[in-house]
């Protein structure tokens, strides 16, 4: 292929795509789902959209959450788009575009610690996931939060055309990616899975220009095929992968969170003593650390001030059951009191939810604070039809779905034995 043949097909794909309001899979409704588990931003968040493409998430963003976005993409003519709609909105002061390579993010635009959130739906596989996660983070300011999408196969068992069509990918299931921002140094604040509606916003427009297309264009009949070949992919084997979004949060340096070991047994009977006006919560976790049906090994966590620190906070999930179906109950945390209110309690909390996802657990149920549990994304455990056996105000009995491509049951709380009810 001659560099004239390549010029022509990528004018091709452009002009395909033009105009189309996205340029992945995506809607406002997943926008909004993300932002939710994002949490509370600051006045006029700093919002930087990386890849935004005629910017559908910018101007949602600037509108819905009063950022001032910083919108980044290589092709100008996105940009262009993003501008004019701005504008006709009344957002061109909080829309802010910028043409620039996503991969060498350098100068006065983008310094270290500078965004609140940073943004990235359908484009961090141009650089790849991991090195989206290693070479963003920088950008964070502290309690900044990144949200990037990825496909991901959602199966176990990809067909061999599936996985012919992806092969120059390194695509993973949705709890690999899990693993790779963990391992990147963050919280996992939320991950789900786009449905089948993202795609259609995506797909069906572009399906009508494929239709429309002029295929004598230059270049024009190798890009119909080529997306005409994305289509069908989607069409036929569609149940095999999709698109999962990340809401990620850099860990604190200040608090260092790990798996509870023997040597720390005495420590975490302490910290449970000393956070509680009894000893119940303490006898609690010496119960269940002696019950082999609700101890999980990984799931006892952990958070000391710095790396050779004394134990400042704990958290416990141990499996329960929904009905007859598994689930964890996550009691108790504590912290110690000289510890309380510094983030303690919040780091190990986050650090043993990541755990569970990595395990592939499901579902999480806390009886707890409803001011601050929800901050970690419960809600309600009402509103799965899951109640417990015991009477509590509805709002205290919370539910923390972790994977959303299993269905939630639905049914009566068992506890293990050692609590009591």
């Amino acid at each position: 292929m001659t560099d004239n043949d390549h010029a022509f097909r990528t004018e091709a794909f452009f002009s395909l795509h033009h105009g189309l309001p996205r340029q992945s899979p995506g809607s406002d409704a997943t926008a909004r789902r993300l932002l939710a588990l994002v949490g509370p931003l600051p006045h006029r968040p700093r919002v930087l959209d990386l890849g935004c493409g005629p910017g559908r998430a910018a101007l949602l963003l600037a509108a819905e959450a009063g950022a001032e976005v910083t919108a980044v993409d290589l092709h100008q003519p996105f940009l262009d788009e993003l501008r004019k709609a701005a504008d006709a909105r009344g957002l061109g002061d909080r829309v802010r575009t910028v043409r620039a390579d996503m991969a060498e993010l350098s100068g006065s635009d983008f310094p270290d610690g500078s965004y609140d959130l940073v943004w990235a739906e359908g484009s961090a596989y141009i650089i790849g996931f991991d090195s989206a996660l290693r070479d963003w983070k920088r950008l964070l300011a502290p309690s900044g939060s990144l949200v990037v999408s990825e496909c991901v196969w959602t199966t176990g068992t990809p067909t061999a055309e599936a996985r012919a069509f992806w092969e120059q990918t390194s695509m993973r299931p949705v709890a690999g990616n899990t693993a790779a921002a963990v391992a990147a140094g963050y919280h996992v604040l939320g991950a789900l899975v786009q449905p089948d509606s993202d795609w259609d916003e995506y797909y069906t427009p572009l399906a009508e220009r494929v239709e429309a297309a002029d295929a004598s264009a230059p270049g024009m009949a190798w890009a119909l095929a080529a997306t005409r070949e994305e289509l069908a992919m989607r069409r036929d084997h569609g149940t095999e992968y999709g698109y999962a979004c990340y809401v990620l949060r850099p860990a604190g340096p200040r608090w260092r969170t790990r798996p509870e070991t023997a040597a720390d047994t005495a420590a975490v009977h302490a910290v449970n003593a000393a956070a509680f006006p009894t000893p119940d919560e303490a006898a609690l976790v010496d119960a269940l650390r002696a019950d082999p049906a609700a101890w999980l090994p990984g799931l006892s966590r952990v958070a000391t001030d710095g790396p050779d620190g004394d134990v400042a906070a704990y958290a416990l999930l141990t499996r329960c059951r929904v009905g007859d179906a598994p689930a964890l109950a996550l009691a108790p945390v504590a912290t110690a009191p000289e510890h309380q209110r510094r983030g303690a309690g919040q780091a190990v909390v986050r650090a043993v939810l990541d755990a569970a996802r990595l395990r592939g657990e499901s579902l999480v149920l806390v009886l707890g604070h409803p001011e601050y549990y929800p901050r970690f994304g419960f809600v309600p455990a009402s509103r799965y039809g899951i109640r417990p056996g015991f009477d509590v105000p509805d709002e205290a009995m919370m539910a923390l779905v972790l994977d959303e491509s299993v269905s939630v049951p639905q049914g009566t709380i068992h506890y293990p034995a050692a609590f009591g009810v």
